[in-house]
């Protein structure tokens, strides 16, 4: 059914406050390689014997990781995808994109980032493969592959597992409507960026990824999801949501009504004006230092 909307210009689906998940990925993504154990090699290196992929990484991101973790030049892991023979759905023709799932993963002396790789697929493939996920896809009129690119989104934009089921739930409210998407999170990955801000001209993107140009899902996952996005992509909490903003950490608001979405967007920029200003009082106050003798700067 075609819903009237306003216009794709003027709506903001998914301006969300995200600035203390942000800076929490900064953290997470500093530690990605998870050493709970060190072991030495014969030349006395000590090692790491895990590798942790966070929910919601990107392939990329994840792929850097083990190069890092297996002590390979930079770009190693990207290259080796066309040799490990990943057990991919046909539908994702080669990409490992949402099938390299999240996890703590042990590293041996004989790891490779295909045999990584391959384990990471395998994992994914037991975690969604099973016959509650693919009943749960059919329930939802879509294929495995399909829930799993919901489920990424989902990863993408949910604050928190609270708001998994009603994110999807604005998903497939759009979609049975006829609405673009219009999600910044598809955006931010075919720019392979992380932000809250949306320009204009990021809206005229030529991708397949630009969701609010573009209907239907994105041809691929945008990230890695877990157990309790896919959980939601397949379960949607019931509601007649079509947006949603996170005004406040812990205050995500979804509605209906495209004149209540504004107002809550509002107070979201309102609060976001708020904090710069508060900001800019503290440094206001804090006294410069001189960057080699940390001295007050005159």
């Amino acid at each position: 059914m075609q819903m009237n909307t306003p216009s794709r210009k003027t709506i903001r689906l998914t301006r969300r406050g995200r600035a203390v998940l942000i800076a929490t990925g900064a953290v997470v993504a500093a530690t990605a390689v998870a050493v709970p154990l060190l072991s030495v090699d014969s030349e006395g290196h000590r090692r790491p014997t895990s590798l942790l992929i966070p929910e919601g990484w990107r392939s990329l991101q994840v792929y850097e990781a083990v190069d890092k973790a297996l002590a390979l030049p930079a770009g190693t892991t990207k290259k080796s995808i066309g040799k490990a023979r990943l057990k991919l759905p046909g539908d994702a023709d080669g990409n490992p994109e949402g099938y390299l799932f999240p996890a703590t993963y042990p590293l041996k002396k004989k790891t490779t980032p295909e045999s990584l790789l391959s384990v990471m697929v395998d994992t994914a493939n037991q975690r969604f493969g099973g016959p509650p996920v693919t009943a749960g896809a059919q329930r939802n009129a879509m294929n495995v592959y399909q829930a799993v690119t919901v489920a990424s989104i989902i990863q993408a934009e949910a604050v928190g597992k609270q708001d998994m089921g009603k994110v999807a739930r604005v998903v497939f409210n759009r979609l049975e409507r006829g609405m673009p998407l219009q999600m910044d999170s598809t955006i931010n990955y075919a720019l392979n960026r992380s932000t809250l801000r949306t320009t204009a001209g990021d809206l005229r993107l030529n991708s397949p990824y630009n969701s609010y140009q573009r209907m239907g899902l994105p041809p691929t996952p945008i990230a890695n999801p877990g157990e309790e996005a896919m959980r939601a992509a397949i379960n949607p909490t019931p509601g007649d949501w079509l947006y949603f903003v996170t005004v406040k950490p812990g205050d995500t608001r979804f509605t209906a009504d495209y004149a209540e979405h504004q107002r809550n967007v509002a107070e979201f920029n309102q609060n976001q004006k708020n904090q710069k200003g508060q900001q800019a009082r503290k440094n206001e106050k804090s006294p410069g230092r001189d960057q080699q003798s940390g001295q007050p700067a005159k």
